[in-house]
């Protein structure tokens, strides 16, 4: 595992990076349809957005909002390939857990692809619905709640 790894808020100028991790996730773990969310979600400029760093390059992103009392979404986590089986998603979901309990939340909702939850589940996530194509032809949503 990379062993300098730094977090940082997310900035506009950071927009085409993350697209290009996009796209290198596209159509493994996304639905190609779904750019253009991301796109529209990256240009509202969203404060709790965060990029992964080892050895300054962009290894991965993710957000964590506020969704209920006591509750956050993650959303958008992007892994760049090269990066993976490295432990970075790792620390990661670390950071996640972290931020989440630091602001007072104990459940986190995640909407994974049928491809990604398997990797949440590692981390003890559980599958609550799936919804057939939900994020475009052959790419099942996947539900899930992450209870910390």
């Amino acid at each position: 595992m990379e062993t300098n790894i730094i977090f940082r808020p997310y900035s506009s100028t950071d927009k085409s990076v993350c697209l290009g991790l996009f796209d290198a996730n596209c159509p493994e773990f996304f639905a190609p349809n779904e750019r253009v969310g991301y796109a529209e979600f990256l240009d509202a400029n969203p404060f709790d957005y965060e990029l992964c760093l080892t050895e300054d390059k962009v290894a991965g992103a993710f957000g964590l909002s506020e969704h209920g009392l006591q509750q956050k979404s993650l959303n958008w986590i992007l892994l760049n390939p090269r990066s993976q089986r490295l432990g970075i998603g790792s620390v990661i979901m670390s950071r996640i857990s972290a931020v989440a309990l630091d602001s007072g939340a104990s459940l986190i909702n995640i909407a994974a692809s049928h491809k990604s939850s398997p990797f949440f589940a590692k981390f003890g996530a559980i599958e609550i619905a799936t919804i057939d194509n939900g994020w475009g032809s052959g790419m099942h949503r996947v539900d899930m709640e992450l209870r910390l």
